[in-house]
This record gives structure tokens, sequence and C-alpha cells, in this order.
């Protein structure tokens, strides 16, 4: 029998495993590279604090007028991360957004994991290429905003990158409920159709973020072929800076990207079989 200041060596050992365990959920969420993690908490973050009436739609959405009259630029932001209110509707977003976010900012730095800084210094390419498709991408779709009153713009920024990673991967087979079986490229095309059936109306979110995805996609997948490797919508040596002596992306990066290598060689890490819940766009 113990003392009352001895301790059980087995009753420690299973504190420390219990203290030192990852819950399903905290394991995902620490998993996910730091771009892709930051812009799923706020996603999440904003509708929580909206469904608690901390904060309202009309605080959030992206006006011209609003930002650079009235210099509230915070809108510049929210706008990218309001995709309505906690619903079933907001969980499909959530999917959509961290898959397909997360599998371009992990090819991203198993294709260039380190991107060339200043002194001879590299950055780690994974958060800083897809920190600059972010940039691009919401650039972009804040000038075309007015033009198509669109003042929510997080649909639409998912849907760049849907398209950007659909391109990326013509032979990946998908489906939707298992019934329906089709190759990458056409899911943005599945995705708007399931939109204007659901909605009765033209997804001019989804068009716009297929239409500047491809932008995206042409100068740097199809134009550096063209024009040897010149590839003009790479980030700037400024912007890795940035990035210059962080921590990888997230702690498995290595051993992802080494399996990856041995199982296919030069393709990126994909999901073959990837159910497609497309209702939720």
């Amino acid at each position: 029998m113990l003392g009352a200041n001895q301790a059980d060596p087995a009753a420690a050992q299973n504190n420390n495993g219990l203290l030192g365990a990852h819950f399903p959920l905290e394991q995902w969420f620490y998993e996910l590279p730091i771009c892709t993690r930051t812009w799923t908490t706020a996603t999440v973050l904003v509708s929580i604090l909206v469904q608690c009436r901390f904060l309202t739609p009309f605080q959030l959405f992206y006006s011209y007028r609003a930002v650079f009259v009235k210099r509230q630029v915070w809108r510049l932001l929210t706008t990218f991360c309001y995709f309505g209110p906690l619903s079933l509707d907001l969980i499909f977003h959530v999917f959509f957004l961290q898959r397909y976010a997360r599998l371009l900012e992990e090819e991203a730095g198993g294709l260039g994991a380190a991107v060339p800084g200043a002194g001879g210094q590299v950055a780690w390419g994974g958060a800083a290429r897809f920190s600059w498709l972010l940039a691009y991408a919401a650039s972009a779709l804040v000038a075309l905003a007015p033009v198509f009153g669109m003042p929510f713009l997080g649909s639409a920024l998912s849907s760049t990158l849907v398209y950007i990673w659909a391109r990326k991967n013509p032979e990946t087979r998908l489906s939707i409920f298992g019934l329906l079986v089709f190759r990458a490229p056409f899911l943005p095309w599945v995705l708007i159709v399931f939109s204007l059936v659901m909605h009765g109306s033209v997804p001019k979110d989804e068009l716009c973020g297929a239409a500047v995805g491809h932008v995206w996609y042409f100068f740097n997948d199809v134009y550096p072929s063209l024009h040897d490797g010149h590839r003009p919508l790479d980030p700037p040596a400024w912007w890795c800076r940035l990035w210059e002596g962080r921590p990888q992306d997230h702690p498995h990066a290595d051993e992802d990207l080494d399996m990856h290598n041995n199982a296919t060689g030069a393709e990126p890490v994909i999901n073959r079989d990837i159910a497609a819940a497309g209702a939720g766009t």
C-alpha cells in the first residue's frame, strides 16, 4: 500500500497519456496548414459571433463606399469570412473551404518547399505561395464585386480554390453521394449546376470565382511552358521575405512529403475517392 507522499507509477503514466493525448478534432485542426487553419477558424468564429448577435452581417459585407469613403477597412477581410449563420449550409462551405484550401497549400509546399528570399535564405514555400494566391484572388474578387453586386466574397474565393485544384488534378475521379462519378475538372461546373438547381438563380459568385481561378491556372500551369518557364504570378521576393524563418506549415510536412514521393513520385498528394457533398455551394 502506497504512503501519502508516494505516487502510483501506472496511474502517473495513464495521467500523462491522457494529458498528452489529442482529441480527433484537435488533431485535425492543428494538422491544417497555417493559412487554411486561420481562414477556417475565422469563418467559424465570425458565424458564431453573428449567431450570438455580437455582430451583424451589415457590419461584414464589402462595399466600395464603406471601405474607401468611410474607411471601414475591416470589410476587406470579413467579406471573405462570413458564409451565413450556423447551419448545415455553413458546414458544407467549411468542408469545401478547408479541404481544397488544404490540398492546394500542402501541394504548394510539396512542389516548391523552398522559395528564394533575400541573402540566400529561404522561406517556407507552402505558406508563401498559397498566401500569395489568396492575396491575388481576393484582390481580383474585390475588383469584380461592385460590377456583379457581390457583397460577400467567401463563396467566390472558395470557388476559385476549387477550380484551381480541379484543373491541377485532371485524372482524379470524384463522386457525389456515390451516384455521379466524374473527373476533377468537371467539379466546378457540377457545383454551379447544383447551386443553380437549388437556388433558382445563376451563381454569380461561383462563376466569378471560376474565372479568377482560370487566370491563375493559366499563368501558372499553361503560360510557363510557352514562355521558357516564366511565371508572372509567382510571389515576389518581398512577399517571400515575410515568410522567412517560419516553421513548417504543419508538424508532419516532411513525413507526408516523403510518403508521397515514395508512393506517387511527382504527383501531388490527393484523395482519389472524394465524396463531394456539392449541395452546400
